[in-house]
């Protein structure tokens, strides 16, 4: 996918992700938000791509923060943000691997790796519902964006 598909695909990606974010906020445990969430992307060579919703700015700021901090520890890593600190802490490699130290690593869910149907590679981090559904949103959003650009 070149730049110019790319910029359309996100932006596309951020309305579905816009359009699901009620349908995630309604849930009394996903509501600490309220309606703050942030997500990040970036693609192969680093770009990234982000966006805030709510009300709530200094809110909007951490949400973003964290979901930066997820997305490019997988965009380092290859792996969803929940797998590193497991295979990390299950001492399956070093943190010299990566570079990213144990008080650095961002062991919640919600980071994730994405192939799209044409095979480019996203990292992506999700903040502001519980990890679970930080990454079913996005898995969720992308599905429907990768299945409207390829039809």
């Amino acid at each position: 996918m070149n730049k110019n598909e790319l910029n359309t695909f996100i932006r596309h990606f951020f309305d579905v992700i816009n359009e699901l974010i009620p349908e995630y906020a309604v849930n009394p445990l996903d509501a600490f938000a309220n309606g703050n969430v942030a997500v990040c992307v970036q693609d192969e060579s680093g770009l990234v791509y982000g966006n805030i919703w709510g009300n709530d700015k200094i809110i909007g700021r951490q949400f973003f923060k964290n979901a930066w901090l997820k997305c490019s520890q997988v965009w380092i890593t290859g792996m969803k943000t929940g797998e590193y600190e497991r295979r990390l802490y299950n001492e399956e490699f070093s943190e010299e691997k990566f570079g990213i130290n144990k008080p650095d690593l961002f062991g919640w869910e919600g980071g994730q790796p994405i192939e799209l149907s044409d095979g480019t590679k996203l990292s992506i981090g999700f903040s502001g519902f519980r990890g679970c559904n930080d990454l079913e949103i996005v898995k969720r959003a992308i599905a429907i964006v990768d299945v409207k650009n390829h039809a």
